[in-house]
């Protein structure tokens, strides 16, 4: 088996959503405060001696929370047509991320959505 080294980040914001259909009905307006999990995979280091530079992959994570804190989720694209649950955000989050790694041979292996301190959703491609 080869060798594959990973790296994880955790960013935070505060934002309120609402899913449109809960059980048949909106769900009332509500507030977490949210932490995202990144951990990204790779088999290679670089000169360094690092997989990827943690300040990196940190301040990619933290620009999209930054898109969506301080804010109603709903109303951000593409929640404004999506339902904003923890796992399409983990979802959204991959997809925003991906390209920009898996150009550099690193996969993205986990995204996990913490909707405050005991309750997360992930989103991963095999």
């Amino acid at each position: 088996m080869a060798d594959r080294y990973k790296v994880k980040v955790e960013a935070f914001f505060e934002a309120a959503h609402n899913l449109r259909s809960y059980h048949g009905k909106p769900e009332p307006l509500h507030g977490h405060s949210w932490k995202v999990e990144v951990e990204v995979e790779t088999a290679l280091l670089d000169s360094e001696g690092m997989a990827l530079d943690f300040v990196e992959l940190q301040q990619a994570v933290s620009t999209l929370a930054k898109r969506l804190d301080y804010t109603y989720i709903n109303e951000v694209p593409p929640f404004t047509d999506m339902n904003p649950s923890a796992e399409n955000i983990a979802r959204w989050f991959f997809g925003e991320l991906a390209s920009t790694f898996q150009k550099r041979g690193m996969k993205i292996k986990e995204i996990r959505v913490w909707e405050g301190r005991h309750s997360s959703a992930a989103y991963a491609e095999t």
